[in-house]
């Protein structure tokens, strides 16, 4: 018994100094990026723990900015500056312009239909690409859409009002989830979805659901192997929230279907009588599935995001009474008595600006940008990445680092006074969509939401946190996914002024 165990210790010894020196060998030969040694079979995948993004950062201070992981039997290159951010979307963006597709969103044929799952080399990508910019966030389609987003601001504004008048706390992440989803619906189906004030509704729980799944480190991504067999169940769960998102948009995309078969049908004029018209026609090769598949894309992207943009900077601007007013006084100045920002206003109003930029570097949406795959070998910094390498960049590395933000864990938004530094993918320290050619498509209408949600709050309006939730860490814990949650929902009672 005695020998058996001694000769297996000795086995696996042996093992581990050849796996070692392997390594050793090849990252001498390729010049491989540096990064931490791992434990046999799942290399690094413990040092990622519940928040991979500040892991990571950590590791980045011993290990550089671009740092090499082992995951399993996957390699991972995780990139921690701007200059590694701009050579893998800028310079190198050819081989590194395909998605990393996690297991468990490859559900309802999604892999074969969604723009978020397709290098943007293909057919698929390229034709979604282009009816995004044509369609809807071209000047001339933001500016037809403009009265929705006004509309659904005027009931934002009116349900704060309600609040503040029976001196009740509004739950804010709920209130800008709510605003965005309506507007989404009501570009897409010319319908509103959700009502202000409604507890725990599907469509958040969706949502949040999907955006949370996604986030988490899967075994079956490091090990593919086991992908059959869902060691997580996050697959399973996965596909029940994005089966209920398709069933919903399905149900509507299909009354629309069958009112423009009635001769009395009058055209609407949303998003889903466009394409339609389209799938219709000759120009694009364009069909139902595609569409369903792309408003749920829509819907996902748009409304946890800005929900989340917005819940963060009143949560700044509420633990910052000084910001608050300086903000309230420029929307003042420039504003006057209106109970609405108006997005011609915005230009005009650089503090805002500058506290939304400011927000982004404390709070990105994503802390660690979508993956993706290194398609062929590519030298980045007199070093090799892999052919088929994961790779990750790590924007809330970027976005607190010492090197290139003052004092980056306290919130200025009058860092950003005096410089033209911008979030729209030009500007690689501050990157929290993406830059180069998989930037996030809705940009541009979810840049004039986040600023003007946030206007709407602020003006004409005093908040005061809910009795019990004053603390400052409790109101910063957030928890990771795709998209960087509060953990607990700011709720606060408007002072009408």
């Amino acid at each position: 018994m005695l020998a058996s165990v001694l000769v297996s210790l000795a086995l696996v010894a042996a093992w581990l100094i050849y796996t070692r020196w392997s390594d050793s060998r090849r990252q001498k030969l390729h010049k491989l990026p540096p990064g931490p040694p791992g434990l046999p079979i799942i290399g690094n995948m413990l040092q990622l723990g519940p928040n991979p993004h500040k892991s990571l950062a950590n590791l980045s201070k011993t290990y550089g900015p671009l740092m090499l992981l082992k995951l399993g039997n996957q390699s991972a290159v995780v990139a921690s500056s701007p200059e590694m951010a701009k050579e893998i979307f800028q310079k190198h963006g050819h081989v590194f312009s395909t998605p990393f597709v996690p297991n468990s969103v490859c559900v309802h044929g999604r892999g074969d239909v969604s723009m978020a799952m397709h290098p943007a080399t293909s057919d698929l990508w390229k034709k979604i690409r282009r009816i995004y910019r044509e369609k809807l966030v071209s000047n001339q389609a933001l500016q037809a859409s403009q009265d929705l987003r006004r509309e659904r601001l005027r009931k934002l504004n009116e349900y704060i009002n309600t609040c503040s008048g029976e001196g009740l706390p509004m739950n804010v992440g709920e209130s800008a989830f709510t605003t965005m989803l309506n507007l989404i619906f009501a570009t897409l189906f010319s319908i509103e979805i959700i009502q202000f004030g409604v507890i725990q509704n599907k469509f958040e729980e969706h949502v949040k659901a999907i955006t949370r799944y996604m986030g988490v480190p899967n075994v079956a991504d490091f090990f593919p192997v086991f992908a059959p067999l869902d060691p997580q169940g996050l697959r399973r769960k996965l596909a029940h929230h994005f089966g209920s998102l398709l069933e919903i948009v399905q149900s509507h995309i299909d009354q629309r279907l069958q009112e423009r078969t009635m001769p009395s049908y009058h055209k609407k004029s949303d998003f889903l009588e466009t394409l339609l018209d389209l799938s219709q026609g000759n120009e694009y090769d364009l069909s139902v599935n595609e569409i369903k598949n792309l408003f749920v894309d829509l819907i996902l992207a748009g409304s946890d995001t800005s929900a989340a943009t917005a819940e963060w900077s009143m949560v700044e601007l509420i633990l910052h009474p000084d910001k608050m007013e300086k903000l309230k006084a420029e929307l003042k100045s420039v504003v006057g008595e209106k109970s609405i920002v108006e997005e011609s206003d915005i230009s005009r109003l650089p503090y805002l600006q500058a506290t939304i930029k400011e927000v982004f570097r404390h709070h990105p949406p994503a802390p660690i940008l979508c993956p993706r795959v290194a398609v062929d070998g590519a030298r980045v910094n007199d070093y090799i990445i892999p052919k088929n390498a994961k790779i990750f960049v790590n924007v809330w590395a970027i976005m607190r680092d010492p090197s290139i933000w003052n004092d980056p864990e306290s919130f200025e938004p009058e860092r950003f006074l005096n410089n033209d530094i911008n979030f729209l993918g030009q500007h690689l320290e501050l990157i929290p969509f993406g830059s180069g050619r998989r930037i996030c498509p809705g940009l541009p209408i979810a840049n004039l939401m986040f600023h003007s949600m946030v206007a709407t709050m602020c003006h004409n309006f005093d908040w005061k946190l809910e009795k019990g939730s004053e603390s400052k860490t409790l109101q910063r814990e957030e928890f990771f996914g795709q998209v960087l949650q509060k953990k607990t929902h700011l709720k606060a009672i408007p002072i009408k002024v």
